[in-house]
């Protein structure tokens, strides 16, 4: 027969310790779904480079690759322009001061020339004509204070016997009036004489020193022009080696163009072009090397170039004591420039992934290599070995060196084989 089953019923303890219970698991399983969050690749060890960070002697500098150059230049520039008659020498011959190398000529700079020549001549012809008519009034004055001079004497001794004559009343009083008013006139006549001869004195040789002044103008014009006449014919103006001398007879040269260079063909420095990053790191004196024939020879920055040019400016670089022999115009040399002392700090070998991270982050591989977590971290100096570790890494910790450019979006690598 039949029995009635009675349905079992739950309290409500039961009920709210069941809803705890999954609350609390799911609340666990989101806090560890939190601590895992961000996306996440799996990637095989074998691909990547895992490095540690260790403890060494930090050398900051950069390698860099140098380009020989003479020691010193001089540019050979047209003063005049004309056309080429006769080229006297040949590219990359040693010259001497002063030696002939081209000649050039100039039809309308000649015909210039013999005008201002014409021209200065005609000044240098009236300056003379007016020195001379100067000259000729300076006598004037003089041949006046003779005649005034003779006739005061002559007057003076007429006019004392007059005087006595006339006491005798042997001549009028006309007469002695007539003769002592002549007297007075030339005496007056003296001092307005010396009055001007005084002021033209002073007149003329202010003119005359004039004068002579635009003279030695006029002359050195004329100097000047006959210069520019010899400068036609261009010559060495030093000791060296003649270099990007490439012209031709009949080939016209324009004023100030220029037609080559003298070299020193024994003293030689490096130029180098070094990324704009390091541009506030490098002063001059600072210490370069380079190795050749397995001997290290010192250099040092001589002069820095502000100018940058796609990302990078240019630096001299002089030989502190000897040079290496054997080296030529346009060799490239491998050279390590030195930015500072060396350092002991924590240290990870440079790799392509500063160029991914830009050195701000990278992924830390875990203690049992199982995966890779995405951290901040802060990076120093670098050269092209090894990159200093400021903060964020501790010695022993292991970290990926390879590119990251297929995981930059990624915050943890699983690490499977």
């Amino acid at each position: 027969m039949d029995r009635k089953i009675e349905r079992k019923s739950y309290s409500w303890q039961k009920a709210a310790m069941v809803i705890i219970a999954i609350a609390a698991v799911t609340f666990v399983g989101r806090l560890y779904s939190a601590q895992q969050s961000g996306k996440s690749l799996a990637v095989s060890p074998q691909n990547l480079t895992i490095s540690s960070v260790e403890t060494g002697i930090f050398e900051d500098y950069i390698p860099i690759r140098s380009k020989v150059t003479p020691l010193k230049t001089v540019y050979l520039d047209a003063v005049e322009g004309g056309r080429v008659e006769q080229v006297l020498i040949e590219d990359g011959a040693l010259v001497e001061p002063g030696q002939a190398i081209v000649k050039l000529s100039n039809t309308q700079l000649q015909l210039d020339v013999m005008r201002n020549e014409a021209a200065v001549t005609e000044q240098l012809n009236n300056m003379r004509s007016i020195e001379l008519s100067l000259e000729q009034n300076k006598l004037s004055h003089k041949r006046n204070l003779i005649e005034i001079n003779y006739q005061l004497k002559r007057l003076t001794r007429q006019v004392e016997r007059e005087r006595i004559v006339y006491q005798k009343g042997s001549i009028s009083e006309s007469v002695l009036k007539e003769n002592e008013d002549l007297l007075e006139y030339y005496q007056q006549r003296k001092v307005v004489t010396l009055e001007s001869q005084t002021t033209d004195t002073r007149l003329q040789e202010q003119q005359l020193a004039f004068l002579q002044e635009t003279g030695k103008r006029l002359n050195d014009s004329l100097q000047f022009a006959r210069k520019n006449m010899e400068n036609l014919n261009m010559a060495a103006p030093v000791a060296g080696k003649l270099s990007g001398f490439d012209i031709e007879v009949g080939q016209s040269i324009e004023r100030g163009e220029r037609i080559g260079q003298i070299d020193d063909p024994d003293s030689f420095k490096l130029q180098a072009s070094i990324d704009e990053f390091y541009l506030e790191r490098i002063d001059l004196g600072q210490t370069a090397v380079i190795t050749r024939n397995r001997k290290n020879y010192k250099l040092r920055v001589s002069k820095i170039y502000p100018q940058v040019n796609n990302g990078q400016f240019r630096i001299d670089l002089v030989f502190s004591e000897n040079q290496p022999s054997g080296i030529r115009r346009g060799q490239t040399l491998q050279t390590k420039l030195t930015l500072g002392d060396p350092a002991e700090v924590a240290l990870i070998p440079n790799g392509a992934f500063y160029q991914d991270s830009g050195g701000h982050w990278v992924f830390v591989v875990s203690e049992d290599g199982s995966s890779a977590i995405r951290r901040n971290v802060r990076l120093g100096r670098r050269n092209n070995r090894f990159i200093e570790v400021i903060e964020g890494l501790e010695v022993n910790e292991k970290v990926i060196t390879s590119p990251y450019a297929s995981f930059l979006d990624m915050d943890r690598l699983n690490l499977k084989s």
